[in-house]
């Protein structure tokens, strides 16, 4: 069986400086699997969508090792906050404000994302 993917005209917006900017349509963000998106200024940033279909955005670069992979990363929660695992070395990040579980001193860019 083959699931026909949500039709929307909504748009995934990151909040960047004074305004926002359109990264993506609504409907390529699938629950539970983050999507990497190329900012203005070269940076990446990794959007998630869970399943009650709220939205996050966060940094895609891992600052433990420097790639940019935190959109491929395993989601979860914990502690009744959503975060993704890094799928290098298994560090997660609270997708609301960016802060690392495992380690208070370290802490990426949490974007505020919208649907419009």
């Amino acid at each position: 069986m083959t699931l026909a993917l949500e039709t929307t005209d909504l748009k995934v917006q990151l909040r960047l400086g004074d305004g926002w900017f359109t990264v993506c349509d609504l409907s390529t963000l699938l629950p539970g699997r983050g999507v990497a998106a190329l900012l203005p200024d070269r940076r990446q940033a990794a959007l998630f969508r869970d399943r009650s279909g709220r939205l996050y955005a966060i940094d895609n670069r891992d600052p433990f090792t420097g790639a940019a992979v935190l959109s491929r990363g395993l989601t979860g929660t914990h502690r009744g906050r959503p975060f993704v695992a890094s799928p290098l070395l298994k560090q997660r990040f609270d997708l609301e404000s960016g802060q690392c579980l495992d380690d208070e001193a370290v802490r990426v860019t949490a974007y505020p994302v919208r649907a419009a």
